[in-house]
Order: structure tokens, then C-alpha cells, then sequence
């Protein structure tokens, strides 16, 4: 049987500024199994860091909230209900998180090896210091960078070592769930083919899960096995991997990412990219939230907020066109 490692049940979170309020994140539900690997999906601004951040309790403290739902973690019950020292036990040891940008997750003064060493020391003190550096030296040579680079500092590399040093950290007390947050944005495609790879082989011989944050679907399709699409905060469709790239049925949003994917099979002139802008969080649209921006906006959908309908399996769309279907049948 699959045991599940996390469940994300009706979460919603805030930002509250001198500005005004923020709803970042809307009801969103997202459940994983051990050794799945998740895909989220979305434009920038969707609410998918903020999704991570919510998960490792890393919310802005006197900005960020959460407003409703609940986060459980495999036998550790729900992450909410846990206090901040028992979150410091359960960060980088049970949940590890790569940070968007290499370039700026690493310590500019202080050497690589002492970075990773910086793991065991918090979360494995009673290990000797011999045999920290044993480790640190293992998960350099197994992320594929020479154990004698460990004393060089984080300017002395290129950016996709960097990545590979960042994930060396991530990995270096085996999570059970990694979460990635566009690891290989800043990386030429070369070296993100080189990083995605190495990823899913340590993920493999780990027994890790992982949530993958990306907008490219490109990456999805050969990493993932489930996949979740956020818009504005809310999951607008999800489903296996599979079942998201095979089915014909997709929320409007979806065939809109699609469409601004090149195709070697078709001939275009130009891309078709998807109107208009990511919606003001402080001002979110009523009813539906991709409403202004969708091509087959029906008047109710300009008022009422779609429910969720299961089209096929675990593959479930929030729109009012899959309702209207799904009352006919």
C-alpha cells in the first residue's frame, strides 16, 4: 500500500502589509505519496513559493498567515500544531527546501564544505568531526563535485555547482520530502538536463519525495508523477502526470500553457500566449479567478466560484464548463 507523506487539506494563507491584504493562497488541498514526485505548476505569482514556504513554516513573521487548513507531515501529525523548536528539528532533516537562486542561497564568506557541515552539526551533533567531514566529502562526490573543492569558497564556482552544492545541502540528512523551487531557473539548458537528472537518480537512491515548483511543463512532463496547476492561489486542475498531458479535457488556464509551449509537430508562426495579467492579490476577481482572462467566460462564471469536478480517475478541474458536462452525463 502507498503511505501518504503529505497532505495540504483546504490551506489559505494571507500577506498583510500597510497596503492592504494579500489572499496568496485560496482553499488549496494537495496530497502526496512516499516517493512521489509533485509538479507545481503556475505563472510567477501564483502562490507556488508561497505554497513551500507555508509547508516549511517560513511564512514572513509578521507579514505572512495562515488563515485556514491544515498541513499534516507523515507521523508527525500537523506541522501547524507544531511549535518552532520542533520545526527547527523537522527543517533540513525531514523537509528540505532548494531556494529559487543559487547565486544568493549560499554564504559568500563562508567554504562549501562548511556550509553542508553546518547540517550535521544542528541535526547530528553527536557525530565526531571526522566523521562530518567524511559526509560533507560523500555528498560533494555524489552530487558530482570534487570532495578536495570543499575549502573553496561559493565565487569559485559556476552557477550550475552552485545548484549542485545547494542540493548537496538539501540532501545531506536524506529528507523524506524535497522540496524544489525552481532549481534550475538560472541554469542554461545544458546543465538544467545535467541537474534534473542527477535529482532524480539521488530522489531514486534516497527514496526521497519531492514537490517540484516550476512553470515549465517541459520539466513536468519527464520528472513528475502527479501534477498540480495553481492559478491566483487557487489549484485550478490536478491529476497524474499522465492523466494532465494525455487527457483532452483541460481548465482554460491549462490549454492556455499549453499553447505557449513550442510544438516540433506543428507549424506556427507565433506562439499563442495567454492574455492579460495575473489578477491583483489584494484585488482578486469574483467568482472564478481566471475569468477575465478566459476565452469561454460564460456569465456565471463571473459570479460564482467553480466547484471541483473529477473528469476521469484523480484528474479533477475547478470550472464551470466541466459542471455543465458533468450534469448532462
Amino acid at each position: 500500500m502507498s503511505e501518504k507523506i503529505l497532505n495540504i487539506a483546504h490551506l489559505s494563507a494571507e500577506y498583510r502589509t500597510d497596503d492592504g491584504v494579500s489572499s496568496v493562497l485560496n482553499d488549496i488541498s494537495i496530497s502526496l505519496e512516499k516517493g512521489e514526485t509533485l509538479g507545481l505548476v503556475g505563472e510567477t505569482g501564483a502562490g507556488k513559493t508561497t505554497t513551500a514556504l507555508a509547508v516549511m513554516r517560513l511564512l514572513p513573521k509578521h507579514t505572512g498567515f495562515i488563515t485556514g487548513g491544515d498541513i499534516e507531515f507523515a507521523e508527525a501529525g500537523s506541522l501547524l500544531a507544531r511549535t518552532e523548536a520542533e520545526m527547527r528539528a523537522i527543517r533540513g532533516h525531514r523537509i528540505s527546501m532548494i531556494f529559487q537562486d543559487p547565486m544568493t542561497s549560499l554564504n559568500p564568506v563562508l567554504r562549501i564544505g562548511d556550509q553542508i557541515k553546518e547540517s550535521f552539526k544542528i541535526h547530528m551533533p553527536d557525530l565526531s568531526d571526522e566523521e562530518m567531514e567524511q559526509k560533507v566529502d560523500q555528498m560533494l562526490e555524489m552530487v558530482g563535485i570534487p570532495a578536495s573543492r570543499k575549502r573553496e569558497y561559493p565565487h569559485q564556482f559556476s552557477g550550475g555547482m552552485k545548484q549542485r552544492v545547494v542540493i548537496a545541502i538539501a540532501l545531506s540528512l536524506e529528507p523524506e520530502l524535497l522540496i524544489a523551487d525552481e532549481p534550475t531557473t538560472a541554469l542554461d539548458v545544458t546543465i538544467q538536463a545535467q541537474v534534473l537528472h542527477m535529482m532524480r537518480q539521488l530522489k531514486k537512491n534516497l527514496g526521497t519525495s519531492m514537490i517540484l515548483i516550476t512553470h515549465d511543463l517541459g520539466i513536468v512532463s519527464q520528472n513528475c508523477d502527479k501534477v498540480a496547476v495553481m492559478y491566483a492561489g487557487t489549484i485550478v486542475e490536478s491529476g497524474t502526470a499522465e492523466e494532465l498531458f494525455l487527457s483532452e479535457s483541460h481548465h482554460p488556464y491549462t490549454v492556455g500553457l499549453f499553447g505557449s509551449i513550442p510544438d516540433m509537430k506543428k507549424q506556427t508562426k507565433r506562439l499563442s500566449p495567454i492574455d492579460g495579467l495575473m489578477p491583483d492579490p489584494m484585488d482578486l476577481p469574483t467568482g472564478c479567478v481566471f475569468h477575465p482572462r478566459c476565452p469561454k467566460c460564460m456569465e456565471k462564471c463571473k459570479c460564482e466560484v467553480p466547484k471541483e469536478v473529477t473528469v476521469d480517475g484523480q484528474h479533477v478541474i475547478r470550472c464551470h464548463l466541466f459542471e455543465e458536462v458533468e450534469r448532462h452525463v
